[in-house]
């Protein structure tokens, strides 16, 4: 019989396993409620029958298809929600003559939340819509709407604003689900190019203590980012930028490119696959000059302060809680002990919001490399002892093909392209990452405080972030670098049933060969 902690793991498991078929199917309340009443009935009947091993197993298929049921429902509760804009959108698609052409204006009050983001000659930015006009009254209101507007004048964390126009449902290109992705983030509505103007509501005193903090968060982060321009040359300053803050407006369009034809965008992205590698980075720098149980506490404040400085967005966060999971796991030198926190962690992030599960790219990402750095790189890690050592390069090697591994089915579905020299790229530039992110944060610090001293470190810090570069130019150049291929959720699932299979043997043959030596 399993014990409490895999009964707890098993639970778990089921709970995300219905949020997942929720996303995917239309399962009625009715068959949902039904099911449960089944199963409440199976463990009232098949609990009091004692411990025999069929009882058990009735008992314990009951409560975990509970489990299963709650997930299911989550997904129902929160995918049933009506929101106000959302209707008003809706309303707005239905009326319009087309002849005519006289779409619903709404006049809506709130706040911008997140950092707008200029791309080429337009700007946008979330914008939190707390009241809105209704029949010449105002009415509360909490919704999240993706403002489009005009490059000009800038717009900044925290503006209090009056925006008026058209409300729309965002509408889906061609293979891609744009409103998928905005609903990961609870935005359901979009806005082109209202007219905005000063906003005249008052916020509560939480919302004023948040604003004010991030907005610090981001004057800070801007003048960071403005130190290093000032001290590196381009492309080198946004590359800089990129790896320490995320940002990555700067970057030219040829250096994205040959990024991701080699595998390597997620050094740029402040996303899950991206502080994963990160946290395994600080671990190794702060396990240099102290013992692991304080080198993890030091990796992970680091982390922390790194999601803070990018502006703490959900995505962030959840990231680093990940990586943190990382860094755990790599304390506790045990395969079994993260693996509830593992699980735990990912069904309270899908609880919160469900819909990350199937649509946010970067949950999935870091869900995936952070199990193959728990569970795949210690089974590999054997049959490449010999590796030098020298700058940690068979730990990089080996933590890169196990998250590399894990991601791979994920990162072909999603952006149909498959990096024939990802290994090699990632083997040689992540190991120069963290003295590019220590050169680059020295730059940036000493040139808010002494220009010239600024400039000076910058030279160390164009000299390390150029060998990156021309490194990852050298790898992208050839043709065949990255060769097209598209899978569906089928092979993916094929291909991570393919994965399990083959850890499970690899875990066997590891213990036969330990058996044998013994």
């Amino acid at each position: 019989m399993p014990d409490k902690s895999r009964i707890f793991f098993y639970s778990l498991l089921a709970f995300v396993g219905g949020i997942l078929a929720g996303s995917f199917f239309d399962i009625p309340k009715t068959a949902v409620l039904a099911a449960a009443l089944v199963c409440v009935a199976l463990i009232a009947i098949f609990f009091r029958k004692g411990s025999r091993l069929v009882n058990f197993k009735i008992t314990l298929a009951s409560f975990l298809i509970i489990f299963f049921l709650l997930g299911v429902s989550r997904y129902n509760a929160v995918h049933s929600k009506q929101l106000t804009l959302t209707k008003i959108a809706e309303a707005s698609a239905r009326i319009i003559d087309p002849a005519k052409k006289h779409p619903i204006k709404v006049a809506l009050y709130g706040y911008i939340t997140g950092e707008p983001a200029t791309k080429g000659d337009k700007q946008q930015f979330v914008f939190l819509a707390k009241e809105m006009d209704a029949l010449s009254r105002r009415i509360g209101i909490n919704e999240q709407v993706l403002i489009t507007a005009r490059p000009y004048p800038k717009y900044e964390y925290g503006q209090n604003l009056k925006v008026f126009g058209e409300i729309k449902l965002p509408q889906n290109p061609e293979d891609f689900d744009y409103k998928a992705y905005l609903a990961k983030d609870d935005i359901f509505t979009v806005s082109y190019y209202p007219e905005i103007s000063r906003g005249d509501f008052n916020l509560g005193a939480y919302e004023k203590i948040k604003i004010g903090f991030f907005r610090g968060i981001f004057k800070v982060k801007n003048s960071f980012e403005a130190s290093i321009s000032r001290s590196v040359h381009e492309p080198n300053a946004a590359f800089i930028n990129g790896i320490l803050l995320g940002s990555r407006a700067e970057i030219p369009a040829d250096v994205k490119n040959d990024f991701s034809r080699t595998s390597t965008t997620h050094i740029l992205a402040i996303s899950g696959y991206n502080i994963t590698i990160i946290a395994m980075i600080f671990s190794w720098f702060f396990l240099l000059f102290f013992r692991r149980p304080i080198a993890f506490w030091f990796s992970a404040a680091g982390i922390f302060i790194f999601a803070v400085l990018t502006g703490a967005q959900a995505s962030v966060v959840r990231a680093a809680i990940m990586g943190v999971l990382v860094l755990l796991a790599q304390r506790e030198g045990r395969l079994s002990d993260p693996r509830n926190a593992l699980v735990l962690t990912g069904a309270l992030m899908v609880f919160i919001s469900p819909r990350i599960l199937r649509y946010d790219i970067g949950f999935q990402l870091s869900f995936a490399a952070t199990i193959g750095l728990i569970y795949a790189a210690p089974l590999i890690k054997r049959y490449f002892e010999k590796l030098p050592s020298f700058f940690n390069f068979r730990e990089t090697f080996v933590m890169t093909l196990s998250a590399q591994f894990f991601v791979l089915p994920l990162l072909i579905f999603y952006f149909k392209n498959l990096s024939l020299v990802s290994i090699p790229a990632n083997i040689i530039v992540l190991p120069i990452i963290p003295f590019a992110m220590l050169f680059g944060a020295l730059t940036g610090v000493a040139g808010l405080i002494l220009p010239f001293l600024g400039r000076l470190i910058g030279y160390f810090a164009w000299l390390v972030s150029a060998f990156e570069l021309e490194v990852i130019k050298l790898f992208a150049k050839p043709s065949w670098a990255a060769v097209s291929i598209q899978f569906n959720w089928y092979a993916v699932i094929l291909a991570y049933a393919a994965i399990i299979v083959f850890l499970i043997w690899l875990n066997r043959r590891n213990k036969r060969k330990e058996e044998a030596r013994t």
